[in-house]
């Protein structure tokens, strides 16, 4: 039966897909640019999966905090898209794949500033204009507690990072902001990039990132099913910016990564996966947890595409 895939998941399995997946890590580097992703250990490796009802499994170096990245951003779409409707949001950004890196603004002036996804950093710039709240923190603290809410995770803001973050700005999304308020897209570029930097910085473990990808993968009465289809559809295409495409035919599923060395995966109908491994391969994507999520959806033919 395809829907408990998931749910047949050996103990024995995962902790051996784990330590091959572990071994894929030396291939890949730690980001340099922000101190605290620079000092962690790129061989750390944890898994947690959260099942349709309540049956989870877990591995490795799960009791980790690390800060979500660009993990957030599915949710962030998800947050605006329940607030403001599919037609509105769907005005702010598209739903097109990029082949440029994630940071592009080259792409961004091609496109006449209309950003090609929200899983690319000028699209999650655009949305973090439209959040509801007066100023960075309150839009983070209003974003982080729905989350929370909705799916019994423990995201905080983390002030060390984000100071971090913010000492070592990244001068293309200044210049993506810049850009983006030149032609209308958003009105305020301060506010913009630190409610962007804020929603980055959100830490967990990676048992909280699976709780938020459990929202995406199963039906409640407290998210819109269209919003859900909308946001993991946009996850297969332009999840894992220019390796999307690869990895929907190597794996099949909705995920998305992140350069804090979160990996979150969607297994409609029957759960979420979340990796963390912070060594990242060249694209920006976590080296470990891709290698694990393949075998895992190959060895319990997770795939969507049956």
């Amino acid at each position: 039966m395809v829907l408990a895939r998931l749910k047949t998941l050996n103990a024995e399995h995962l902790q051996r897909w784990v330590q091959e997946a572990k071994i894929q890590s030396v291939t890949g580097n730690v980001l340099d640019r922000i101190p605290p992703l620079a000092m962690v250990n790129p061989r750390l490796f944890g898994v947690y999966i959260c099942c349709q009802g309540e049956k989870t499994y877990s591995a490795g170096d799960t009791g980790c905090i690390f800060p979500l990245m660009s993990t957030i951003k599915p949710f962030a779409l998800l947050y605006l898209l329940e607030h403001f409707g599919t037609e509105k949001v769907l005005r702010w950004v598209g739903v097109e794949p990029s082949a440029a890196p994630f940071n592009s603004l080259e792409q961004l002036v091609s496109d006449g500033g209309y950003p090609r996804n929200p899983m690319i950093n000028s699209g999650a710039i655009t949305l973090a204009d439209k959040f509801p709240g007066e100023d960075g923190y309150s839009r983070s603290s209003l974003f982080y507690t729905w989350l929370n809410n909705l799916s019994g995770s423990e995201l905080r803001l983390d002030a060390y990072i984000l100071d971090s973050v913010r000492c070592n700005t990244s001068n293309k999304n200044q210049a993506i902001a810049h850009y983006l308020h030149q032609v209308g897209r958003i009105n305020d570029v301060h506010l913009s990039i630190d409610t962007y930097e804020q929603i980055c910085c959100l830490v967990g473990k990676v048992k909280d990132l699976a709780k938020l990808g459990k929202l995406l993968a199963c039906e409640s009465d407290a998210i819109s099913s269209q919003h859900r289809r909308i946001v993991n559809a946009v996850m297969l295409t332009c999840g894992l910016y220019e390796a999307s495409a690869e990895f929907a035919v190597k794996v099949g599923l909705p995920m998305k990564s992140g350069i804090g060395g979160g990996l979150v995966a969607i297994a409609p109908n029957q759960g979420a996966i979340a990796c963390y491994s912070p060594a990242l391969d060249s694209v920006g994507n976590p080296v470990a947890g891709l290698a694990f999520m393949e075998t895992l959806s190959q060895q319990l033919q997770l795939t969507i595409f049956t």
